[in-house]
């Protein structure tokens, strides 16, 4: 009997250590990079809000989608979408003024175009999917504005969009709380295809699905952040893997060969115990970390949150981090 007991023991003992692994290596990891401070420059007189959305173009300049110098774009006329310049950090350009809630999501196409998400919904605008042209102009829009549903036609808080080379358009449907939690495809003139999805811990279903982007192979990844992992699907919904070496991710971004950024900026003793705040970067391939990037932000605010929300980078390597009050760049030490 109490060698059973210390057989369970030692098991369980094995166990756990097997488990602390990932996260362990995973943050135990060289930071190649430095923060360049002050890059990003707003127009004078206007300050960054909180921002969870950046990308960047074919030209190598980013963009970003903030809250209007709040956490809100409700009533306010300032235009959210930004362009800035990849050097400079000074802002190109700016539209979308009064046209969201809560911007959240963005996703810029292989012609240039730019998708943002609304992940909220006032006054008969928001819970919609939009897509500009580069100067601005809408050529589409997914989702009827004001309204929450789970429908072909409707989402509730919308969090993340990602197209595919065919023109197929995914949506990341959720926020938490009481919204939606699925994964919605349409084609490239916005027709519905199929929907997977639903709330849970299961394989295929998801706990806030955060964050979405795609691999040269055509998989789908979901920063599934409520259940702490990343899932990947192939472009019908099948499921294929899932990921928890990443932590707790909030934003992804994957670059045209293969390395995968993930955001965590909500990791902590209670939601994802042993994980730390910051940056993983690896491979899209296999899944193996190589770098972390910590959590430069202040202390967490009121809803455990702190750091890069999104995230991005472009072709030279440099990282855009998005954080509330603050647009990031870091580039590699010399």
């Amino acid at each position: 009997m109490v060698q059973r007991h210390r057989t369970s023991f030692a098991f369980a003992a094995v166990c756990a250590l097997l488990a602390a692994l990932p996260a362990a290596r995973a943050q135990t990891l060289p930071d190649p990079f430095r923060t360049v401070e002050g890059w990003a420059k707003l127009p004078a007189g206007r300050t960054w809000g909180s921002l969870t959305a950046v990308d960047v173009d074919r030209n190598g300049n980013v963009w970003s989608a903030e809250r209007c110098g709040a956490n809100s774009c409700a009533g306010s006329n300032i235009p959210p979408v930004v362009e800035l310049d990849q050097v400079t950090g000074r802002t190109l350009r700016t539209f979308g003024a009064g046209m969201f809630v809560f911007p959240h999501g963005m996703h810029i196409d292989r012609d240039g175009n730019v998708w943002v998400t609304d992940a909220d919904g006032k006054d008969g605008k928001g819970h919609v999917v939009v897509k500009f042209s580069p100067e601005g102009k809408v050529l589409l829009t997914l989702g009827k504005p004001g309204v929450a549903g789970n429908g072909p036609d409707t989402f509730n808080r919308p969090s993340d969009v990602v197209t595919a080379p065919n023109g197929d358009i995914f949506v990341a449907d959720g926020h938490g709380g009481d919204s939606n939690a699925r994964i919605v495809k349409f084609s490239k003139d916005g027709r519905f295809i199929k929907s997977w999805g639903r709330k849970g811990p299961g394989k295929g279903e998801f706990d806030t699905p955060h964050a979405i982007a795609m691999d040269a192979a055509g998989r789908i990844f979901v920063g599934d952040r409520g259940n702490n992992r990343i899932q990947i699907f192939d472009q019908d919904g099948k499921f294929l893997e899932e990921w928890a070496q990443f932590g707790r991710p909030s934003g992804i971004y994957i670059d045209a060969n293969d390395f995968i950024y993930v955001a965590d900026n909500q990791s902590d003793a209670k939601r994802n115990p042993g994980w730390k705040r910051g940056i993983r970067i690896g491979s899209a391939k296999d899944g193996i970390v190589t770098a972390f990037i910590p959590d430069a932000a202040p202390a967490p605010d009121k809803d455990g949150s702190s750091g890069a929300d999104g995230v991005a980078a472009d072709a030279a390597g440099n990282v855009y981090g998005a954080e509330v009050g603050k647009l990031r760049k870091y580039v590699r030490k010399n």
